[in-house]
């Protein structure tokens, strides 16, 4: 009983204002304190919306067209619907066209295939979670289906493209038409909004560019990963510009090395590990320059000595880094914006030989991408080998037809 009135008596000298600081202290330090946290509200339940009739039949309308986004309209059960439609039953109705709106809107906003479709894929998903499509299900319930799905849609200029090009090829034409739907497809796996400015790498082209408010500023020739050390697709951030970089050789290719270490410095860990460095210099791997972009994975844009190779039609020789042609080009435009660094400034600090990192005005995001196909401004479309043989597991999703769309995406490939 004295233990409880002496802890009352104490919470109101705490709460009191009055009270001196020194002595709060004292008091807040001989007894335990006991924060209250106010509880956290629960979000407001969206409501279960019944679909009106109307609105149901132009979600019918849009999944038979759903041919001319790449997508097979079987996959969302469209037969469903008519019946529910016919039947006339409410509560039925609503059901079946819950779960098509659903399963469309993740479709479109992140991508039908999924899982191991996706060959060595990195990059976030996009598809919207539960408790936006439930917001949007509520509002497509009363009606305006259409402008709902279609604006989940991919804005960017090459998917736009893509889709013109598969209005204008003919149903005869099944390989062009199913190229042209498995990069449509890409391009709902990608990010909506790649940036004002950005890099994008399409590993089948051989190319990396530079793209300003829609417009490429730079495009240059590169030399991508192997067929056994295949480049990823991924995204990341490039922070900086490093000139005469060193190269610390990554485990798997230590391996390779098989002891032959001339020319590099060499150190075991306390664990065992062995890191192998190379200096700076011509003969460097990464060349005179690197672009730096942290990830995971160790990719990164660079120079090379072995100038050579960008000559070659086919460019797949690397351990999956991008060796990006003319790169001290490459670099001044990024570093364009940061208004101290052009050609000249990067060549006069190569030539000093110290090993230098510029750091961006801002980061840049870089994607780097598998486009076997791309649109034309004529509305053709131009083709690239797909060396590492990632279409056909893209095609086989497409067209496995109802139930792939629902599978969940594994972004780690």
């Amino acid at each position: 009983m004295t233990r409880s009135i002496r802890l009352s008596v104490l919470a109101l000298l705490l709460a009191s204002p009055a009270m001196p600081g020194a002595a709060q202290t004292a008091l807040a330090q001989a007894e335990p304190r006991l924060e209250y946290q106010a509880p956290v509200p629960a979000p407001m339940p969206v409501p279960v919306a019944e679909w009106r009739r109307g609105a149901a039949e132009e979600l019918l309308r849009y999944v038979e067209a759903i041919g001319q986004e790449g997508l097979d309209p079987s996959a969302y059960s469209p037969e469903r619907l008519r019946q529910a439609l016919d039947a006339g039953d409410p509560a039925r109705l609503t059901m079946a066209a819950n779960e098509i709106f659903r399963r469309l809107v993740t479709d479109l906003s992140g991508g039908f295939v999924r899982g191991d479709g996706r060959v060595d894929w990195h990059m976030p998903d996009n598809a919207l979670d539960g408790n936006r499509q439930q917001l949007l299900l509520a509002q497509a319930a009363g009606g305006g289906v259409a402008p709902i799905l279609d604006g989940l849609l991919p804005t960017h200029p090459q998917y736009v493209g893509l889709k013109r090009a598969l209005a204008q090829t003919p149903e005869s034409e099944e390989a062009r038409r199913q190229l042209i739907r498995a990069n449509m497809e890409r391009w709902r796996w990608m990010p909506r909004d790649l940036g004002p400015r950005h890099v994008i790498v399409n590993v089948p082209a051989f190319t990396a560019a530079i793209v300003q408010d829609g417009r490429v500023i730079a495009r240059h020739r590169a030399v991508v990963g192997a067929r056994r050390t295949p480049t990823p697709q991924l995204t990341a951030s490039v922070t900086a510009v490093t000139m005469n970089p060193w190269w610390t050789v990554p485990q798997s290719i230590i391996r390779e090395m098989g002891g032959r270490f001339s020319g590099y410095q060499v150190r075991r860990t306390e664990g065992g590990t062995m890191i192998v460095r190379q200096p700076p210099g011509p003969r460097n791997a990464l060349g005179r320059l690197k672009i730096e972009m942290p990830n995971d994975h160790a990719i990164y844009l660079h120079d090379t000595p072995a100038q050579n190779l960008f000559g070659r039609p086919v460019r797949a020789f690397s351990h999956g880094c991008i060796r990006t042609q003319n790169v001290r080009d490459f670099a001044a435009h990024l570093l364009a914006p940061a208004g101290e660094w052009d050609r000249a400034a990067i060549d006069r600090a190569i030539a000093a030989g110290e090993t230098q990192s510029v750091p961006l005005a801002a980061p840049i995001p870089v994607y780097i991408a598998y486009f076997t196909a791309a649109a034309t401004n004529d509305g053709d479309i131009v083709t690239y080998a797909d060396i590492y043989g990632r279409d056909a597991p893209v095609r086989q999703a497409l067209n496995r037809g109802a139930g792939t769309g629902t599978q969940q995406a594994s972004i780690g490939g």
